[in-house]
């Protein structure tokens, strides 16, 4: 028997015969003004919203990706980046691993990073 998720992620996805498109990590980072946002809410939503937009230049979108990985800086922040990240998924998730980091670039508190197919 297989554990189930604890969230919004699938425990595997594969995809054969797909090209794969690897997204580097993204920070909280607004990509007109080149600042980090406030807060761990408004970083979270705002590197989803960064990976949203490099998915769709591919002429991808959400459901492309197949596996995330969420670099936080603080445990407790689990829940509130969680809550923010479902709301860009549908079943079936992507894998997810989150890690908890000592630090980030730029003194972010979230960073998150995909892999996505065509």
């Amino acid at each position: 028997m297989i554990p189930k998720a604890i969230g919004p992620y699938s425990i595997s996805r594969c995809v054969e015969g797909k090209k794969i498109y690897f997204i580097s990590g993204q920070l909280g980072i607004d990509p007109n003004t080149g600042q980090l946002e406030d807060g761990v809410e408004n970083q979270t939503r705002k590197a989803m919203e960064n990976i949203k937009a490099i998915v769709e230049d591919l002429g991808l979108g959400m459901n492309n990706i197949a596996k995330t990985t969420i670099f936080i800086v603080n445990s407790e922040d689990f829940a509130k980046v969680n809550e923010i990240y479902s709301k860009y998924f549908q079943e079936p998730y992507p894998a997810r691993t989150t890690v908890i980091v000592k630090a980030l670039p730029k003194n972010a508190l979230v960073e998150i990073e995909s892999i996505a197919y065509l």
